[in-house]
Order: structure tokens, then sequence, then C-alpha cells
């Protein structure tokens, strides 16, 4: 579903104690932007949000009414603090019963006899939702409006979210181009500030790095029209190496040879 020239915004809501102490590392972030970015899908805000009800409730509710999408990670699963679901269900004011269509997934993976009341819990769907296949351990994701809510765990998270991206709402691809150099920051700071002045609806961020003992410099430059985008990459080119930087261009969406 394409709309080129129309915004799309996304918000992505992380769920979980484990996020927040540190024991689990959040690799979701990165590929749901990285996903949402290729279909020009501006992802512009990220909430880790612990396993208390009140605090995912509050989150949502902000969330969903100011962004296009939102897209959830964690708390779906069969244990007592895998809240997300009632939450959601709570956020939208509707109730949260078993649901046949979840329940016959779940029935035909686990077998009757093994579907645990615990496992059943992960068949409880908010009224209205639709379900999103989990085609790694069959318990499905569910899309209610505009939130899709998923698995924690990478793998699962990762197939839910591929199996989605085709029915979301397409923007403009924002395109990037990245110089990397070997100047510090703070010599091509004031220039970078102008040219993202100069060159409207044209982003840039610099990210300084230590390799092999030195430090080095990318800057990454974004904008959804290509032409403005290759003009402030040039130029900022041109004035790295007037100050004896040397530059390298690197992940060139917009050519600018």
């Amino acid at each position: 579903m394409s709309n080129t020239g129309k915004t799309i915004t996304a918000a992505i809501l992380v769920i979980g104690n484990e996020i927040l102490s540190g024991r689990t590392q959040d690799s979701n972030t990165q590929y749901i932007a990285e996903k949402l970015n290729g279909i020009g899908v501006r992802v512009g805000e990220v909430r880790v949000v612990p396993d208390i009800a009140d605090k995912i409730v509050t989150a949502l509710g902000t969330l969903r009414h100011n962004y296009t999408y939102v897209f959830t990670t964690g708390g779906i699963g069969p244990t007592h603090d895998d809240i997300t679901t009632e939450c959601i269900a709570r956020a939208f004011g509707v109730d949260c019963p078993i649901n046949a269509e979840a329940q016959q997934i779940l029935e035909a993976y686990y077998g009757a006899a093994e579907l645990t009341d615990a496992r059943l819990r992960m068949a409880r769907i908010p009224v209205g939702a639709t379900l999103i296949p989990n085609p790694v351990s069959a318990a499905p994701g569910f899309r209610i409006e505009n939130v899709h809510v998923m698995a924690g765990v990478p793998r699962i998270m990762q197939a839910m979210m591929d199996s989605i991206l085709g029915q979301l709402e397409h923007g403009t691809p924002m395109l990037s181009n990245t110089i990397a150099c070997d100047l510090g920051e703070s010599m091509i700071a004031a220039e970078m500030g102008a040219l993202e002045a100069e060159y409207a609806g044209v982003e840039i961020g610099s990210y300084p790095h230590y390799r092999v003992g030195s430090l080095s410099l990318s800057v990454v430059l974004r904008g959804t029209d290509a032409v403005p985008l290759v003009a402030a990459t040039r130029r900022l080119a041109q004035i790295i190496a007037a100050k004896g930087g040397t530059v390298k261009l690197m992940a060139l969406q917009a050519d600018i040879a």
C-alpha cells in the first residue's frame, strides 16, 4: 500500500523488566526500525516500560494517538508476568476472552492433551483484534486498530513483523548517505549545522568512534529528496577535504558521482 509523499509514522513500545534490568539485550527495536524505514515508515519514538499494568496502559494510550502505527514487543507469553495482552484490552476498553481461532492454532501445535491452562492464556485476544501469524511457535500476536502486538523473543518477533509488512501503509522512503572521515567532531560541527539549515529536509547526524586506537567520525545525511541530499553530501565532503580530512563515502543511497 504505497502513499508516496505521505508521512507515515510509528512508535515502538518495548515491554519487560528483563530489558530494564539489563539481563536481556533489546535487538527487536533495530529490526523493526530497519524494516519500517525500508517502506518509508518513520520511527519517531521508542519507549521501554516495565511489566506494570498502569505504565503499559498509559504509554500505549499516548503513543497510539500520536503515531500512525504502534508496535509492541514482549509480554504475551504463558506466564503470570506476561500481562501485555490484558493491558492492551484495558487500554481499548474491551474484554479479553479466549479467541476460538487462536485456541485452534494452539491445539493443532501442542495437541489437546498438552494445551495446559498456562498455554491457553496465549489464546486470550482482545475483542475486535485480528491475529498475527506465528510460524515459529504458533502462539499468535494480534493487531487492534493501529497497534501491533508481537512477541519479545527475537526470532518469533521477526517472523511476525515480516508477516505484517505487506499490510502496512507505505510512505516516502528515507534515503541516507554516510561519510567517514578522520576529523574530530568539533572541527566540522559549525559547518554541519549550517548545512542542515541550508538544505531543508536533510538531517545530519555525527557519530564519533574509536577504530584501531584512533578517533574516527561517521556523518550520516538523511532525507526523502535525493537532490538536496546529494548536494549536501557533496558540500560536506568538500568541507572535510578542505580541513585536511580523509573522506570515505559509504552506504550511498543517493549517488553523488
